[in-house]
């Protein structure tokens, strides 16, 4: 497996862990609507936050959060209004970035909360 695969796999699950440590349910995971892909669907209250994961083994390029361009904000604004309505959603949704990079053997989390755009 290549090892920008294993990174991004990695941070999924920090990420995941990151949120539920901070009281969010894990909605989905991974879920797909045409050519976009929302890493994460979690709910904390009435607020349904689609979470964008961005890790990088460096910063040297760049913030993770910079590799958000608008072409990946227009999927994920189109996948996250199919996915409020098939599930017949009545929620407040925000759309999140979790940067991560790795910081020798271990990982430092950044959670930018209504990173790009109001829904």
């Amino acid at each position: 497996m290549a090892k920008h695969y294993e990174l991004g796999k990695k941070g999924e699950q920090l990420a995941v862990n990151y949120l539920i440590d901070n009281g969010y349910k894990i909605v989905a995971k991974n879920w797909r609507f045409q050519k976009s892909e929302i890493d994460i669907i979690a709910q904390k209250e009435n607020t349904l936050a689609s979470i964008e994961v961005k890790t990088r083994s460096t910063k040297e390029f760049g913030n993770p959060q910079d590799f958000v361009n608008a072409k990946k904000i227009k999927l994920l604004v189109m996948a996250m209004n199919e996915y409020v309505i098939r599930n017949d959603l009545d929620v407040e949704v925000r759309f999140d970035i979790i940067a991560i990079t790795k910081k020798g053997n271990n990982f430092e989390i950044e959670h930018l909360e209504d990173s790009f755009l109001h829904f």
